[in-house]
């Protein structure tokens, strides 16, 4: 098949493209053009994957579950796989607040820029207070009842209740295994078929996912830069020690930490495990959600990287839930850039503090753009920083958000793969591919 028909050439020219309309627009100050005209297609793709996210979790949990036989066998690969979630996500944020601690990127933030940025964006710090004081209202252990649904199917209805949708399929999949097969089995072969129509919708909207790239990218840009593409670079200028400091430890973190595991648990070499998921990781950074992503993804593991569907279908919606790798290596680093950049010192006791929140806070983060933004605030607040502080990063955090959204669902496909192989359910050879190609990507 020739480069330009493959799907992954197909969405990187859309990002381009996309990148390089956004300059254009914000530079010629045509936000509203790109507002009205652009953005829609960049909402209807994104619609589309949001819209087979719910039905595919339900489907292919409730199969993968029923599918492991026993309740002491599903104990097995969940433990193992929100172990393997915990300790990545304690070595993430760990590697951000070291970065942050040796850098100092709040001493590069000029004064005048720090007062610019808390008068311009004291109206979404706002916003975001509001939230947390929402969030707050429950209690310490908000997290825990927010996971069990008191109706299924208002959870399915809102994507940012997609724990309560995971604790209802792997519940409801325990209760299947509990029935004689002779009464599950129509239940079972319902949820199989439900899952296999998801990912051929899927299949479909993914038609769409060039021009859907296009949209979200040119989007990005425009809104970023309030229509101004001075205000942008300049605003990038400011905060380059913070922006650098959260890339480099992204990267740190992808292509270190999660190297390394695929090395301890499986023999597949991290060549063929990026080419594996790079459509994911494309779609991870335009969308800016694990969530709307999760489709890709698990079609990416399954098909690419040969990872079994009993497996993927359980941890793959767990990590779209839980896992956020991204999300708390950037609330480490921004914690201590807001704090440097206001004056303050955070003790190591605090920052200790800090690690402890940000992984209880990433297990209940809504896997959809800018939720990480409302648990840093918790966190800022926790330890005696002011949430205000959150005006100074607003600014670059869509931006970010798209590359720590890609950390997230490269994390998800690491466990899946880590998982798979110590069960033995890593096919070696897959279809339309022979093991010669196998051995020269390896």
């Amino acid at each position: 098949m020739p480069w330009y028909r493959q799907m992954h050439w197909q969405i990187i020219v859309g990002l381009l493209m996309g990148l390089l309309f956004g300059i254009l627009c914000a530079a010629k100050g045509w936000s509203s053009f790109t507002k009205n005209w652009v953005a829609p297609f960049g909402d209807i793709f994104l619609n589309g994957l949001k819209l087979v996210a719910v039905p595919l979790v339900l489907g292919s949990l409730i199969s993968g579950v029923t599918s492991l036989s026993d309740v002491s066998k599903l104990g097995r690969i969940g433990g193992k796989t929100l172990v393997l979630y915990i300790t990545t996500t304690a070595v993430a944020i760990t590697i951000g607040l070291v970065l942050a601690n040796i850098v100092q990127p709040g001493a590069f933030l000029p004064a005048q820029m720090r007062n610019e940025l808390m008068a311009a964006y004291s109206s979404d710090v706002e916003s975001s207070r509001q939230k947390v004081q929402d969030i707050s209202k429950g209690g310490p252990l908000k997290i825990l009842t927010d996971m069990v649904p008191s109706n299924i199917f208002s959870a399915a209805a809102n994507n940012s209740n997609m724990l309560q949708v995971v604790f209802f399929a792997i519940f409801f999949g325990i209760g299947l295994l509990q029935l004689p097969k002779d009464r599950a089995q129509p239940l079972i072969r319902f949820f199989q078929s439900l899952s296999e129509v998801s990912i051929r919708l899927v299949d479909i909207i993914m038609l769409m996912a060039p021009l859907g790239v296009f949209a979200l990218i040119a989007n990005t840009i425009t809104v970023a830069s309030k229509g101004n593409l001075g205000q942008l670079v300049g605003l990038l200028q400011g905060l380059l020690a913070y922006c650098l400091t959260v890339v480099g430890g992204l990267a740190l973190h992808t292509f270190g930490v999660y190297h390394l595991i695929l090395r301890l648990f499986s023999k597949m070499s991290f060549r063929r495990f990026v080419s594996g998921i790079g459509k994911a990781q494309l779609v991870a950074f335009s969308t800016s959600s694990s969530g709307a992503t999760l489709p890709v993804t698990m079609e990416c593991c399954e098909e690419k990287l040969g990872v079994s569907e009993e497996v993927s279908s359980f941890v793959l919606p767990l990590g779209a839930t839980i896992n956020m790798d991204g999300t708390a290596l950037y609330q480490g680093v921004a914690t201590v850039f807001i704090a440097q950049a206001l004056g303050m010192n955070l003790s190591i006791s605090t920052q200790v503090n800090v690690l402890l929140l940000a992984v209880m806070a990433s297990i209940g983060t809504a896997a959809v753009p800018g939720a990480g933004v409302v648990m840093l605030i918790i966190i800022l607040e926790s330890i005696g920083v002011p949430s205000a502080g959150i005006a100074l990063i607003l600014g670059v955090d869509r931006i970010l958000d798209m590359l720590r959204t890609v950390t997230n669902v490269t994390g998800d496909c690491v466990v899946a793969v880590s998982v798979a192989a110590s069960e033995g359910q890593l096919r070696t050879t897959l279809p339309g591919i022979s093991q010669d190609e196998i051995r020269l990507k390896n």
